[in-house]
């Protein structure tokens, strides 16, 4: 009777013991995320038509620059590195759902033991038969072969969320693959479109120098008629070494843009097919952008940030189990003997094992609590990583939408800017031939008519890339 009550006792301070070390786990609360969003964006309409759903070889019409974007889709080293992470991403669920299943393998061995005779194992081996006038074997062989299996009972769940924690990394890893998608089409729309402009304004420096050439013969005729002197001779030609010098100048930066597509590409150095004698008749379309609560769910920045935070919330409740007990199963199954022969003599040679455990952590826990502490500090840091990812997809709209605004009314001034210019350099060459102006007046228009045509060049190219960069922030360029 007394031996019962002291098995009860024990059991009972055992059970104490277990739910005292339970009470002791520490628990952080990390504040939910800010998904709160303005309604709409400013000067918008709250219509949820966006073009991010818009696949990019719609929204782009141009064939050779969709080429482009296809063979860079398929051969940019940088995202076929990130392709390999996705793939190393799904290969970690793989090795976590073995975690949590049975672990078996398969054991064979053989040994050779000899123990002193004066030894307890010796004494007892010396005086033994195993078989009738047959001594026992010296020294001894143990040759073995079976099964053993291994099994922690995931009770916590600890496994599991490892597993789901791994899922979630890996859609993460995708979405970031999307996310480069969309900057690597937006870089390779902005590099041809800066080539057809460099295209554009060497063409007008050729015409340009053409003009100036002209002035420069008629100078020249001046001065021989002594209606003009030496000094506006040598200041036309220099406008024209200027304007011969940047055209130098432009067909470098034209060689550089060609190769940093080709880089974008994955290919050495080769021409870039394009047409870039209608740039400056392309239409730039006005584009549809929803409202700011579609960015949480076609921006993939975003989506990755969104997911990652899911799984440092995943890893939190692993860093808490490991405050738990750990439950497991040993087992195994299989023939010994010690010599070959008998190994088949059954069941004198079978043995086999069970073995349950309870493992828990009992004196310096600081290791533990260290890692507990780290995953919630990861967890509020992803928190503020995907509320910056919002705040940021918002103000990329917000900008790109001022700026295409702006860039379209800049555009139509300029325009009304380069056709007085232009017919300006005519009247000023009318009036310098009848003497009712100076040179310098010829040499000040031509001067403002070439920047203003090259200004207007760069004003298109800003137009289309101001498209492409709306079209990125909205969440468009990855499907």
């Amino acid at each position: 009777m007394n031996k019962v009550i002291k098995i009860k006792k024990h059991i009972v301070v055992g059970i104490f013991a277990f739910f005292s070390l339970y009470a002791c786990v520490p628990t952080k609360m990390v504040r939910e995320e800010n998904k709160a969003v303005p309604e709409q964006f400013k000067n918008q309409t709250t219509d949820t038509t966006t073009a991010a759903t818009v696949k990019w070889k719609d929204f782009f019409s141009d064939p050779n620059l969709i080429t482009l974007i296809d063979s860079a889709l398929a051969n940019n080293q940088e995202l076929n590195i990130l392709l390999q992470r996705v793939n190393m991403a799904q290969n970690e669920i793989q090795a976590k759902k073995g975690e949590y299943l049975p672990s078996v393998n398969i054991v064979a061995g053989a040994e050779v033991e000899k123990v002193g005779e004066f030894t307890r194992n010796g004494a007892v081996e010396h005086n033994l038969n195993i078989r009738e006038d047959e001594e026992f074997p010296e020294p001894l062989a143990n040759f073995q072969a079976g099964l053993s299996a291994s099994w922690e009972l995931d009770v916590w769940k600890k496994l599991r969320n490892g597993k789901k924690a791994a899922v979630l990394e890996y859609l993460a890893s995708i979405e970031g693959k999307n996310f480069m998608v969309t900057q690597l089409v937006s870089e390779i729309a902005s590099a041809y479109y800066e080539l057809m402009a460099l295209d554009n304004q060497l063409e007008i420096i050729e015409q340009n120098l053409e003009l100036q050439q002209n002035a420069l013969q008629m100078v020249k005729l001046q001065k021989e008629a002594a209606r003009a002197t030496q000094l506006a001779v040598r200041r036309f030609e220099a406008d024209v070494l200027k304007n011969q010098s940047n055209k130098y100048l432009i067909k470098q930066k034209i060689v550089e843009t060609e190769n940093l597509i080709n880089f974008l590409v994955g290919r050495y150095p080769q021409p870039i097919v394009r047409n870039s004698e209608n740039f400056m008749d392309t239409t730039v379309d006005s584009l549809t952008v929803g409202v700011p609560s579609q960015l949480l769910a076609n921006r993939t920045d975003i989506r990755q940030a969104e997911l990652e935070l899911e799984a440092s919330k995943l890893n939190v409740k692993i860093a808490k189990a490991n405050f738990y007990p750990s439950f497991g199963i040993r087992a195994g199954v299989g023939l010994e003997a010690f010599n070959p022969k008998f190994l088949t003599s059954t069941p004198e040679s079978l043995v086999y094992s069970l073995v349950g455990d309870v493992v828990s952590p009992l004196i310096n826990r600081n290791g533990i609590k260290a890692a507990y502490n780290t995953a919630n500090n990861q967890q509020l840091q992803a928190v503020f990583e995907y509320e910056r990812a919002i705040l940021n997809a918002y103000m990329e709209v917000a900008n790109q939408l001022s700026n295409v605004d702006n860039l379209n009314k800049s555009y139509k001034l300029k325009e009304e800017q380069v056709k007085a210019l232009t017919e300006s350099i005519d009247l000023s060459l009318l009036l310098f031939k009848s003497a009712r102006a100076e040179y310098t007046e010829v040499l000040l228009t031509q001067r403002e008519a070439l920047d203003s045509k090259i200004e207007i060049i760069e004003t298109k190219r800003d137009q289309l890339l101001a498209n492409v960069k709306l079209y990125q922030a909205l969440g468009g360029g990855w499907n």
